[in-house]
């Protein structure tokens, strides 16, 4: 459909002679560890980092499995990541070589309207998908490691990144913190914490949280801080239940246990919750019609979790979506929204520049969030594609998995040491 217009562009220059080792997509399923250029500065914004951390996220599951539009053999992954900068662009005056940064995952040019609300994820300028303009009527900001549907940028599943805009997209991180700390800002953390600001949680509410995955923990754990009453977390992974349970006092609701999950919250919450929080996922249906149309590719998304939610939430009730929606979906109980008076509130790729300086000053310096406890395993850069398939299958117990390079510092005291993922996927 051709490219729109943009003050970045994807392409990189590789430093002659230098290679690197990244994750690249080759096919559903089919991730693998490739030899490919170092990038070098490409624009006279750019940054290029040493990738000190980077990580697995929910979302890139969707990639794993071929379900984002505009995947190309040879894209390298992953969007959520931190590092040391190695070389900056004749525009940058905000960073120097050597400091250490926390990258965003969408790329920001800083100078358009949304950029200057810090809606980041809104930029106007950044990614070029006319693609993702036809389907919804305008675009989202460019996004590392995440398709050409989100602009064709290289990711951080790799040794170094090219970053453009550097002056915009990279947070400093001060001395005394570990990169265990801080890496998570870059999505998860920022993201849990857009979900429950941009839907309202209120102290004395009645939450219920659809996924407990490392965004489902984070959001049960925010929720805890800004004095919900209850919250009932709903899932089928046992491990995930008893660590939400462990970690932020969430009641547990096996939706294996309980196949009617809208009964069963009328059972324990008489009068509905106050609000409904999905940060599940899209690609895995419940039912056997969803599975059925899946299949014959009538719908991309899956709307059951959301109706539950709508189901279950009082009348004037909130529901907020923070998962990975990305298409379209059928038997959508529009009705139950209008006739509760519901307000259904898409909470989008999460402005990570609005918030990512407020967390990091006002919660995690502070001590009053420690993000490391969603963390459950550290593994080397190596085994990334067999971590794709053991997140993909939930083994081990697996939650966030900090994933080192061979520029990482070693591991923060009382954080998970390094292990091959043979040793746990079993």
């Amino acid at each position: 459909m051709g490219a729109v217009p943009t003050v970045v562009h994807p392409e990189y220059k590789g430093k002659t002679g230098q290679t690197m080792k990244a994750l690249a997509w080759f096919g559903p399923g089919d991730v693998r560890l490739i030899d490919t250029p170092v990038p070098d500065i490409t624009e006279p914004d750019d940054v290029i980092l040493k990738v000190t951390g980077t990580t697995i996220c929910g979302s890139d599951l969707h990639l794993y499995h071929g379900e984002i539009l505009a995947l190309q053999k040879g894209d390298i992954l992953g969007h959520e990541f931190m590092g040391v900068i190695d070389k900056v662009g004749p525009n940058v005056k905000n960073h120097k070589v050597g400091d250490r940064v926390v990258v965003s995952f969408q790329i920001a040019c800083g100078e358009c309207e949304y950029c200057k609300k810090k809606l980041s994820s809104f930029c106007d300028r950044t990614n070029p998908s006319s693609l993702m303009n036809t389907m919804y009527g305008h675009r989202d900001a460019g996004f590392f490691g995440y398709s050409h549907f989100t602009g064709g940028f290289a990711g951080g599943q790799a040794e170094y990144v090219r970053v453009p805009k550097g002056n915009v997209n990279l947070l400093p991180v001060p001395e005394g913190l570990s990169d265990e700390q801080v890496l998570y800002l870059s999505d998860v953390i920022s993201t849990a914490y857009h979900c429950v600001m941009d839907t309202g949680i209120q102290e004395g509410d009645t939450v219920g949280i659809w996924g407990l995955g490392p965004i489902g923990q984070l959001v049960a754990k925010f929720c805890r801080l800004k004095g919900a009453k209850r919250i009932i977390g709903i899932d089928k992974v046992p491990e995930r239940l008893a660590f939400a349970e462990k970690e932020s006092g969430v009641e547990p609701l096996d939706f294996t246990q309980h196949t009617n999950v809208v009964k069963r919250l009328q059972e324990i919450c008489p009068g509905g919750l106050d609000v409904g929080l999905d940060c599940g996922t899209f690609h895995q249906p419940k039912t056997l019609l969803h599975k059925v149309e899946k299949a014959l590719q009538l719908e991309t998304d899956v709307p059951e979790v959301i109706n539950e939610a709508l189901e279950s939430v009082k009348k004037g009730g909130k529901v907020g979506v923070i998962a990975a929606y990305a298409g379209y979906s059928n038997h959508f109980n529009v009705g139950a929204m209008m006739e509760k008076g519901i307000r259904l509130i898409g909470n989008g790729q999460a402005p990570v520049h609005k918030w990512w300086e407020e967390l990091l000053n006002e919660w995690i310096i502070p001590g009053k969030l420690d993000p490391t406890f969603i963390i459950t395993h550290r593994v080397p850069l190596e085994d990334f594609p067999k971590l794709y398939a053991a997140f993909d299958q939930r083994k081990g117990g697996v939650c966030k998995v900090f994933v080192e390079t061979k520029f990482s510092n070693p591991p923060a005291p009382g954080c998970p040491l390094t292990t091959r993922v043979d040793d746990w996927a079993k």
